[in-house]
């Protein structure tokens, strides 16, 4: 009877184990299992009484998935750059939340397994260093001496009340004494407590594989550690206001705001990617850590399989063999149970970190795909509205030289088209790379500011130009003085003209060959004055100045001077009326015909006579020369004017400064 329940016990135990590796700790496939079950450590004869079959790993490999686990976390967790979307602090959150779980079912895998790893090299459970078992031991004795010494007390105590009063005394000062031998032995046994403990946090070098996990435990502290509850509250209210204080390139505008966003996220989906490739490597790691264990797991199955097939023995030594060997096998199943049930689930958590990462990875590429569209869209659009610009440049050039002759309003529209366009393409520019205008318009004021006081001068140059190529401003071929030089302009620009130095003696000009450039902001400065022909007209004044003799007939030198001046002026008459009709059009206010006319005049020796004249200022030279010659004729032929003329005559400009 007894060695039926004895089979019945072995095979309710098989049973149970069976399912509870079924359901729990294999994940395998039928045809892995029964490719281990085929494995030659899993093969051969178990005898009824052996010990369980040995696991095939080491620490190596235990340190090395908890390092890759580490690694792991800290990338995913911080190794991924928040790109500002809203869903990235869901998707975050949940990376942090699988990664410490991982952390924790990897470093409980280990725990077990060092255990199972411990035992198998010493063939006995770990107790510690020698010095931890000198001071359990010692801690032992002196909690024993405490609760003897107790007892003690307490027998007194009770015989206290029963003991005459003479005899008190003695039962309360051995009380008394025992009170103090208790006190002296819990000091000691706090003492080995605290020393015990601090041998158990520093002797973690002597215990190999088990002191290896707790440094690595100690490198996460975040995951493994105590914290407080306020100090961790803290933190997370500090995390908060830095995620909702961090700049969302997401929300920026702009052509330069979206390719910084779009290089954002072509980064973030980079290392999202790298993180995939890394949890598919930690995966592969805790598989490579679960395979040795799963097949010690199957092996001890088989073992249990095999003890419940064999036959019933009636010996009681076997049969107290059997339990024995039973025992064991429970024994460790429980140990790789509870060091192949975590890792099963790292797994899975693992498997659900990878869904994650691609989750947001994908939800970053589909915005990545909208941010393109509209960097595209928007480049697309500046480059049309440049084209409109640049096709209306081309429209007004073609106009300009088709429908206006004048050289003079050519310049000008071609002038007013370089401005035009020039803004169009600024505000093109500005539409398409900025988008917080209210930002802009702050920075345009300061700018502004900043260029009016740098850049006075030139604007100076410029709004002057504006007055130069007005109704009476400068044109190309006109001379001018300015600043003590005489000379015709050769061009005018935005910011200054130029002008061909002319010298001579005040009547006869001829070019220097050289350049002069004028900023046109000289047309504000008092201090040098321009001047320059009324427009239309290209003559000046000229005057022949002749003495009189004392007691000389003055007016028959007048009226014969007159007649020689008009005689050469009638040459180009025309020219000069025409040159009047030119101002009478332009000017509002009434301008004499310019005609020769002579006036008498005291001078400091004498009586001077002296005849005024327009002149073409191109061909005054000429003018001048053959006004000389009929001048010095009529004083050489004519004995009356020649009596009544005083030393040389002289030819001279009538323009004063």
């Amino acid at each position: 009877m007894k060695q039926n329940d004895f089979s019945r016990g072995i095979s309710r135990f098989v049973i149970l184990i069976s399912f509870s590796i079924l359901t729990g700790a294999c994940t395998g496939s039928d045809t892995q299992q029964t490719k281990d079950s085929n494995h030659p450590q899993n093969s051969g004869p178990f005898q009824a009484a052996g010990h369980p079959p040995p696991l095939q790993l080491d620490g190596n490999t235990v340190l090395h998935h908890l390092n890759q686990v580490i690694n792991w976390y800290r990338r995913t967790t911080t190794g991924i750059h928040d790109v500002g979307l809203p869903s990235d602090a869901i998707y975050q959150d949940n990376a942090k939340a699988l990664g410490a779980q991982a952390v924790q079912l990897a470093f409980q895998s280990a725990k077990a397994t060092s255990t199972v790893i411990g035992e198998q090299s010493s063939g006995a459970p770990n107790q510690g260093s020698p010095q931890q078992q000198n001071l359990e031991r010692v801690r032992a004795k002196t909690s024993s001496q405490i609760e003897q010494l107790q007892s003690e007390i307490d027998g007194i105590n009770r015989k206290i009340p029963r003991t005459p009063a003479s005899k008190r005394g003695t039962l309360t000062s051995q009380r008394d004494a025992l009170n103090v031998e208790v006190d002296l032995q819990k000091s000691i046994l706090d003492n080995l407590q605290k020393m015990a403990a601090f041998v158990e946090n520093n002797d973690e070098g002597s215990r190999g594989l088990e002191g290896d996990i707790k440094r690595l435990a100690q490198s996460v502290p975040e995951v493994l550690g105590q914290q407080n509850d306020k100090t961790a509250g803290t933190q997370d209210k500090i995390e908060a206001a830095k995620t909702s204080s961090k700049p969302s390139l997401a929300n920026s505008g702009g052509l330069i705001g979206s390719a910084m966003t779009l290089y954002d996220y072509m980064s973030a989906v980079r290392q999202i990617s790298n993180n995939i490739k890394e949890t598919d490597y930690t995966r592969d790691a805790a598989e490579h850590l679960r395979a040795p264990i799963r097949d010690a797991l199957r092996a001890t199955i088989q073992q249990s399989q095999q003890m419940a097939t064999q036959n019933a023995s009636i010996d009681p030594q076997q049969l107290q063999q059997q339990r024995q060997a039973l025992e064991e096998i429970n024994a460790r199943f429980k140990q790789l149970s509870s060091a192949i049930l975590p890792l099963s689930q790292e797994v899975i958590v693992l498997n659900n970190a990878r869904t994650n990462l691609e989750q947001w990875r994908d939800s970053i590429e589909r915005e990545s795909e909208y941010v393109l569209r509209s960097l595209v869209l928007r480049i697309l659009t500046i480059l049309l509205a440049l084209g409109a610009v640049l096709i209306l440049s081309e429209v007004w050039r073609r106009v300009t030289f088709r429908y206006v002759s004048d050289a003079r309003r050519r310049r000008q529209f071609l002038v007013l088209r370089r401005v035009v366009i020039g803004f169009l393409v600024c505000v093109v520019l500005t539409f398409g790379f900025v988008s917080q205008f209210s930002s802009l318009a702050t920075f345009a004021g300061f700018i502004t500011a900043g260029i009016a006081v740098g850049l006075q001068a030139v604007l100076l140059s410029i709004a002057a130009y504006f007055f130069i190529i007005g109704r009476y401003g400068i044109r190309v071929g006109d001379r001018i003085s300015v600043a003590g030089v005489t000379g015709d302009v050769v061009d005018v620009g935005l910011v200054r003209m130029y002008v061909m130095e002319l010298a001579g003696t005040g009547l006869d000009f001829y070019p220097t060959g050289r350049i002069v450039a004028f900023s046109n902001s000289v047309l504000f400065q008092t201090g040098s004055p321009l001047f320059r022909q009324i427009p239309g007209t290209e003559y000046t004044w000229h005057e022949v100045v002749v003495k009189i003799a004392p007691h000389g007939n003055y007016r028959a030198v007048q009226e014969k001077l007159m007649a020689a001046v008009e005689q050469v002026y009638g040459k180009y008459r025309a020219d000069i009326e025409q040159q009047h009709a030119t101002i009478e059009r332009r000017v509002d206010i009434l301008v004499d015909l310019p005609r020769p006319e002579s006036r008498v005049q005291f001078a400091d020796d004498g009586l001077e006579l002296l005849v005024r004249y327009p002149v073409e200022i191109r061909r005054a030279p000429d003018t001048d020369e053959e006004m000389t010659q009929r001048v010095l004729d009529l004083i050489a032929k004519d004995e009356a004017v020649k009596a009544a003329v005083a030393g040389t005559p002289k030819i001279r400009s009538a323009i004063r400064g």
